[in-house]
């Protein structure tokens, strides 16, 4: 299974990366259209919080949608506490002050937990069933399972189209379905 995961992996990134690299050179039009889809969706979403991330690497970004959502809901961020632990999330507006954290990504200065009942989950892959891949840490997986099993919670995976798998991906036990998915062309549902 790590194998599997592995090679899925290394042919995803080079899609994303791929796609990341179009979408910048013509003025990000796919994060517009992906922002607008999300957007949609989230209008159906359950009251209470949302949680976004900062994007690192070629991943697609959260962050026009989740300015836009600040006005009107409760947003955080995901935290990494350290290996093998669930992420915490802190509260997070556009004009938060943010410094480094693990792997590059930025959190809040100041730690104000939240527990959201809408996550967006970033990702490597995805397939029509819901399943995504990761980076292989478990994060988000380990923090799906936990808010699910404290109450309903809401996984909406956001990705550039060109982050499908060619194949059903490899899934373990443990693995966290996703609720939907968004991409520039718009919700896939799972």
């Amino acid at each position: 299974m790590t194998a599997a995961k592995a090679a899925a992996r290394k042919a995803a990134f080079a899609r994303r990366k791929a796609a990341f690299d179009a979408d910048r050179a013509a003025g990000f039009p796919w994060v517009a259209a992906a922002t607008a889809a999300l957007l949609d969706v989230l209008r159906d979403a359950p009251p209470g919080a949302v949680s976004g991330y900062m994007p690192i690497r070629s991943e697609m970004s959260p962050l026009p949608a989740m300015t836009a959502l600040s006005a009107t809901r409760t947003l955080c961020v995901p935290v990494i506490q350290g290996k093998g632990q669930p992420l915490l999330f802190h509260r997070w507006t556009p004009e938060t002050e943010m410094v480094e954290g693990p792997f590059g990504a930025q959190v809040p200065r100041q730690a104000e937990i939240v527990q959201p009942s809408v996550v967006i989950v970033p990702l490597v892959a995805f397939d029509r069933a819901g399943a995504r891949l990761g980076y292989g840490g478990g994060y988000y997986d380990r923090t799906l399972a936990l808010l699910r099993a404290a109450g309903p919670v809401r996984a909406i995976g956001l990705a550039y189209a060109a982050q499908e798998a060619p194949d059903p991906l490899p899934r373990e036990k443990t693995d966290q379905p996703l609720d939907g998915l968004v991409t520039e062309e718009g919700l896939l549902p799972s």
